[in-house]
This record gives structure tokens, sequence and C-alpha cells, in this order.
């Protein structure tokens, strides 16, 4: 039999209450969700490649030589021009030095002269020794013959010095090439007079079938960098294409300035297709070095007190943390040190985002795939 309809009323009334609070409870817990900023994030992963440093590079040639006149002249003739490829010992060019030739005459007669002054006083000397011999002139007259016979010996090598220099700076009239390689520039013109030691470069050769890069490397893959690493050069102009050469040696000391290595690395360039001074990057493959953290470049907060990224605790709340910057790819950038692997970081923080904030984080669309 079905209650009294009075007890039905006062069971209904004595519900109401009850479900009143409940329905308030959510509302105010919706609300106060609401205030809570929503905040996009990424999870901090250290870079899933091989650990690689790209740095600027110059090409430069094994090496580069500026070519001067050793003697005085004139231009008689050029044998080579620019991007021409020369010989050790290849003439380039002919100088043409009267003034030399007729020193050289002189020095060649004076020598002569010396010789002959050098004979007279070998006979003398002997004479003069077999008469002291015979006790027939005093001692001190035939040791005076001796040292007469010893001066012009003396006057003749100095002569003879004189006349092989001469002859030296008339071999400097044929200017050679000091190596194999490529003639860089040409400043010699037929009739030009050329001054010995005036500073005037008459040509300028460098040897290319090897190249030089050198590159400073940061303190932080310093251990990494032994002689024989691969490296791997990467120039604009040729952009299907990777060259690869070697480190071969670097400097046993940091820069104090920069706290960077000097360090060389070599490419064999035997079909001449790279040019010194062509500019690209040189890539090296690093080995024992523990991946950096990679995160978007919106992400760093740049204030007065330094960089910083914004982190989000188990708590959701943010904690703003400083961090030391590495290598920035335009995109993305390096992190060294102050965050760990699989901390989320606000991607595109605003500055209205406050240490201890609580916050309504949202995972990003590849988290939330996986």
């Amino acid at each position: 039999m079905d209650a009294p309809i009075s007890s039905r009323m006062h069971a209904a009334r004595s519900r109401i209450p009850f479900a009143g609070i409940a329905a308030a409870a959510l509302l105010c817990a919706g609300a106060a969700k609401a205030e809570n900023p929503i905040v996009p994030y990424v999870i901090a992963e250290p870079s899933s490649v091989a650990t690689e440093l790209d740095l600027p590079a110059a090409l430069q040639a094994f090496q580069d030589t500026p070519i001067y006149a050793r003697t005085t002249g004139y231009i008689q003739k050029w044998l080579a021009d620019i991007g021409e490829r020369v010989k050790a010992g290849q003439t380039l060019a002919v100088i043409d030095g009267p003034d030399l030739d007729q020193e050289l005459n002189q020095a060649r007669a004076n020598l002569g002269q010396a010789r002959a002054n050098l004979e007279i006083a070998r006979i003398s000397a002997d004479r003069w020794k077999d008469l002291g011999a015979q006790h027939a002139v005093a001692q001190q007259d035939v040791d005076q013959k001796a040292a007469d016979f010893a001066a012009r010996d003396a006057d003749v090598r100095a002569a003879q010095a004189n006349v092989d220099r001469l002859t030296q700076l008339k071999d400097y009239q044929n200017v050679t090439a000091p190596y194999d390689g490529v003639v860089t520039a040409r400043n010699a013109q037929v009739g030009a007079l050329i001054n010995a030691g005036s500073g005037a470069e008459i040509y300028h050769v460098a040897q290319t079938d090897v190249l030089r890069i050198y590159a400073n490397v940061p303190q932080r893959y310093v251990r990494s960098i032994s002689p024989g690493l691969p490296v791997e050069i990467l120039i604009p102009e040729f952009p299907n294409e990777t060259f690869h050469g070697k480190v071969v040696r670097f400097a046993g000391a940091l820069d104090s300035a920069s706290r960077t290595l000097l360090t060389e690395v070599q490419i064999r360039n035997s079909d001449g297709r790279l040019l010194p001074g062509m500019f690209g990057q040189v890539r090296f493959k690093l080995k024992g070095v523990e991946p950096a953290i990679i995160l978007p470049s919106n992400a760093a907060i740049i204030r007065a007190e330094g960089t910083l990224v914004a982190t989000i605790d188990p708590g959701n709340r943010i904690r703003l943390v400083p961090v030391k910057l590495g290598r920035d790819f335009g995109t993305e950038i390096e992190i060294l040190g102050g965050i760990v692997r699989g901390a989320r970081v606000v991607s595109n923080p605003r500055d209205s985002l406050t240490d201890g904030l609580l916050v309504e984080p949202v995972a990003p669309p590849a988290a939330k795939r996986e």
C-alpha cells in the first residue's frame, strides 16, 4: 500500500537542501578551476640524434705565400697568370737587371786582381822564408811577408764571397714557385721597375690540394676532440654534397677570452673543386657527450636576472628555473643545464606567469597521441 501523500512530500522536501549543496560545491570547484591559467607544455627531452657540433668554417689554403723580388731590375717577361697550376721551381717571371750584371762583372774582376796579388804575396813569402833560413834577412822581414800572404789570401776569400753573393742575386732574377700550387694573384707587368725589399708583391701562390679549416670548439666538447676525428664539411654552393675531413691537431690550451679550443681540420682537395676563402660549416660527430636538452626557442624567458624557463611541478604549480643556454638552432635551442629530462616546460610562456602560480597544464598534441 502506498505511503500517505503527506509523507512523500516531506521526504522530497528533506532531500532538496542536500542536492542544492552538492550542486553549489560543483559550481564552486568549476569556477575555481576556471580561474587557473591554461598553459600548454612540452616534455624536456634530449636530442634524439647523435651529438653533433656545427661551427662556422672558412676554408684556407694549406700554404699561402706572397712572392717578392729578391733583386732589383725590370720585369722582362712573366710566364704564369692567375688560376694556373705551377710546379715547385717553375719560373713565374724574369727580371732584367743590367746594374746587377755590371756589379757582378766588377766583382769578378776584383776577384782576379785579388788572386794575382795573392800569387805575388805567395812567391815573396816563399823567397823570404828561404832567405831567412840562410840568415840573410831579418826574421821580422820574413814574418812580414808571411803576414802579407795571409792578408792577400783573405782578400781573395772576400772577393769570392762577393762574387757568390751577386751570382745568387743573379739567379733570383728568375722568380720561381716555392711549391706545387696555383697562382692566386699576379702583379708583375712587363717593364715595371722592381726594387728589392720594397714590399711590392709580384705573385701570390697557394697550395690547394689540401685545405685547412680552423674551428673554435667550446669547452664543453673539448674532451671529445682528438686527432683523427672524422669531420663533415658543408658548403652552401654544394647543397647536396658533404665533404669529409679529419682533425689533425689542436691547441694545447683554451682561449682565455672565449673558452674555446682552436682546432685544425684538413680536407683533401686534389680535384680543386673547393677554393680557399669559401665559407661553410664544419660538423663534428662527437662521442662520449651526453645529448643536450632541446626546447622550442619560445620557451625561453629573458629577464634581467638571466634566462629562465617555466616548468610545471607535480602539483601543477609554475616553477621558474634559471637555465644555461647552448646553441641556437632557430626554432629550437639547446639547454646545457638547469632542467632534467622529463620536466614539463611551458611553451611560449606569458609574462603574467609567476613562481608558485597554480595552472591548468595542457599536454602537447604529440604527447596525447602517445
